[in-house]
């Protein structure tokens, strides 16, 4: 089988790390093995001096006016997640030390940024779990849980993580991976109101933060590979009541379109003739993440998602752009009508979302004072648009890029390299589904003018499946994982040990290049945050924590944490005294590391904590402790070579998105090379009756057969004897 050479020339995927996608269902867990309904009850209060203030539109307009408080997602509208707090600098961050604590009792991903109002902080965990803290001393207030069913993480491409809470009016928002959009009072955590936003037939899935405009909170969800059809929509703040939805591909084009923006997107999706019909297999565009705001413009900017399936043969093999796939969308955020759009990869065929964190800010740009939006979507480009009007005004690599060969400013479209086309045979493509900066958010600093990204280069090998079959409830992206597989093995790479390369860098959106770059040992690292004391903090998936000179990148302070971190920090004070906070517990979208060695979770676990700093105190960072799991010795292997060979494509078409590729699994999601005979001798209970339902593993009976478990387990046993005798062979001493 022919690869292009620039695969055969790179260590094959710190991609196949792939799966920045790899890694979603199984454990519900929670240090005690229990959904958290069963540790905690619905909504539990303690008391508190604390008042609980309200915010409104014109508390975030001017949050530079009380800097002391984190209002919104990215701090301000604009998203800049930038902090004009001074206390914390260059010249004192080496007095920064431990001040408080939280631990969430989790060991799933940990992705929220924190909300802090007049003392009170929000924050939310793994399984949309809700916490409110005293963001002074860490004093639990309230907590809530929604009560997600444990089986909704089958439909979680990346993880049962939450981004966060809005705050409104007294109420705190938060969207629930089931789908349901909850209204709790701040003081007490009790529900005022719950909607559902989605349609439980169909598995979507919501990880993101909801954004609250001019008394609207605005939800998109997720679901793409498993065949849905992306929207966002606005509920009133006071009712739930829906306000508007916008649907970011079309439907089925013999109906009516819900909205006149659909009648031109129509135009640009085809079916080419073929059997396939885009409206049934979902189309995608989901608006899962990035959101910004500009109340002057009363614009409200929308990330899209990528095409269902991923790949464009299959989805509208006539051709067309599918529009609005992978797209910034500028809504009115009072009626749901589109101003403009911009789609930064048109025909989406390799998963470049444009859902990734999205800025606004002022630069001057040829002499002329420019309002822009910014964004470092999974392309590989960075893109600065006017966004009054979409105008395009310099697109640039910002990581390496091989899809294409850059951008044409006159045209707004990428330059495709046809050599890459992987519509005939497997081809090795720079970003791959990871992309080349994912959620994690970026920062702006406007006293240095530059956008710190995270980035990383993640090379996958895309495979097409031939012949593409949708299966309802599945992941369906038109890639042939198991024949990923069986190239990985062809070409002897262990996936144990190959990585990819992440980095945080400084990118100058004026001079349009880098300005400094700093290089980390895990390839998927955390959020970013800028202060206006001249630092950037970061978090990376080896469990540090980074303070760095915004100017020059010149590490100032770091601490050890021994758990990964791909949350952004925010900074905020109480009581005349700064402080600066960070989720930390690895996983989610970051999984398109999941073979990275290097990552905390191999060697200490993955418990989730809320770290809070601030400056002259001497207290430490408790480290968990180093631990060296090994692979038990399986169960007697019976399979036969023809049914590990069946199991081996029925497990990569339907399990290797959360158990991993060649059954190299994860920390927090169950690897199940350290299966014992107990759970191998009731793999039909688990696999089909669903038995361990409640605590992520869902019944898969609706897909497959007892035939096809029994080769899954075959081919699942298969794989930990070889890694089981690889482990005993290093331990004797063995070359």
């Amino acid at each position: 089988m022919q690869i292009n050479s620039y695969h055969r020339h790179r260590k094959l995927l710190g991609i196949l790390t792939l799966l920045s996608i790899l890694t979603a269902c199984e454990h519900r867990d929670e240090q005690k093995n229990q959904p958290i309904s069963e540790q905690l009850p619905i909504s539990q209060t303690k008391t508190s001096t604390l008042t609980f203030s309200k915010v409104d539109g014109k508390r975030v307009e001017n949050a530079d006016q009380e800097p002391q408080n984190w209002l919104a997602h990215g701090r301000t509208y604009s998203e800049q997640r930038f902090s004009p707090l001074t206390q914390i600098n260059t010249k004192t961050i080496d007095k920064l030390g431990l001040a408080w604590l939280y631990n969430t009792k989790t060991v799933r991903g940990m992705e929220a940024t924190p909300i802090v109002v007049d003392g009170v902080m929000y924050i939310t965990g793994s399984w949309s779990k809700v916490y409110a803290l005293n963001a002074k001393t860490g004093e639990e207030l309230w907590t809530y849980d929604p009560a997600v069913p444990g089986e909704w993480a089958r439909y979680a491409c990346c993880d049962v993580v939450n981004r966060g809470v809005a705050v409104w009016q007294g109420r705190v928002y938060v969207a629930s991976l089931d789908g349901r959009l909850i209204a709790l009072d701040g003081a007490t955590g009790l529900v005022e109101w719950e909607i559902d936003t989605i349609n439980k037939e169909v598995p979507y899935t919501i990880t993101g933060a909801p954004r609250v405009i001019n008394g609207n909170v605005i939800i998109g969800n997720g679901g793409a590979e498993y065949g849905v059809r992306g929207y966002i929509t606005a509920y009133d703040s006071e009712t739930g009541k829906q306000k508007w939805r916008f649907y970011t591909v079309p439907g089925d084009p013999q109906k009516p379109v819900e909205h006149p923006e659909l009648s031109a997107a129509m135009k640009t999706w085809s079916t080419g003739g073929t059997e396939h019909k885009w409206w049934e297999l979902g189309g995608g565009g989901t608006a899962w993440d990035s959101m910004a705001y500009d109340p002057k413009l009363n614009l409200l900017y929308v990330g899209t998602g990528n095409g269902s399936p991923w790949t464009r043969w299959v989805r509208s093999p006539g051709g067309g752009d599918n529009l609005y796939l992978s797209s910034i969308l500028a809504l009115n955020p009072d009626t749901g009508r589109l101003a403009w759009h911009y789609q930064t990869t048109p025909g989406d065929n390799w998963d470049y979302t444009a859902t990734q964190h999205m800025i606004l800010a002022s630069l001057e740009i040829e002499g002329k004072m420019r309002e822009v939006i910014m964004q470092a979507p999974k392309n590989g480009f960075f893109y600065v648009l006017d966004r009054a009007t979409g105008e395009l005004l310099s697109a640039d690599a910002y990581a390496n890029v091989t899809w294409a060969t850059g951008v044409d400013l006159k045209t707004g479209r990428p330059i495709e390299n046809p050599t890459l086309n992987y519509q005939d045979q497997p081809q090795a493509v720079l970003p791959g589904p990871g992309g080349a900066h994912n959620w994690y958010p970026m920062a702006y600093s406007p006293l240095t003018r530059l956008v710190y990204i995270p980035v990383h280069d993640l090379e996958f090998l895309y495979t097409r499946e031939t012949p593409f079959e949708f299966k309802q409830g599945a992941w369906n992206t038109g890639n042939d994982f198991s024949k990923l597989a069986n190239i990985v093995e062809e070409l002897g790479v262990d996936i144990t040990k190959t990585s990819g390369n992440g980095m945080l860098k400084a990118w100058d959106p004026v001079a349009r290049k880098a300005v400094w770059t700093k290089k980390h040992l895990t390839v998927t690292n955390g959020g970013v945050l800028a202060t206006a004391g001249n630092l950037v903090f970061q978090g990376s998936g080896d469990g540090q924590f980074f303070a760095l000179k915004a100017d020059d990148g010149e590490v100032l302070w770091s601490k050890t944490i021994n758990t990964g971190i791909i949350a952004p920090p925010i900074t905020y004070q109480v009581d005349g005294e700064q402080y600066v906070a960070v989720l930390a517990g690895w996983g989610g979208g970051g999984a398109a590391s999941l073979f990275d060695p290097n990552l905390a979770h191999h060697d200490y676990g993955n418990d989730g904590r809320l770290l809070v700093f601030k400056l002259g105190t001497e207290s430490d960072v408790p480290l968990p402790e180093k631990r060296h799991p090994e692979i038990p010795q399986p169960p007697a292997l019976e399979g036969n070579e023809q049914q590990i060979a069946a199991g081996k494509k029925t497990y990569h078409r339907n399990c290797g998105v959360c158990h991993g590729l060649l059954v190299v699994g994860s920390y927090s999601i169950k690897d199940l090379r350290y299966s014992d005979k107990s759970i191998h001798d009731i793999y039909p209970n688990i696999v089909l009756d669903g038995i361990f339902a409640a605590k992520g593993m869902a019944s898969f009976a609706d897909l497959l057969e007892r035939e096809d478990v029994e080769n899954i387990q075959a081919y699942v046993l298969s794989e930990a004897w070889k890694h089981y005798n690889k482990q005993e062979s290093i331990k004797s001493g063995a070359p």
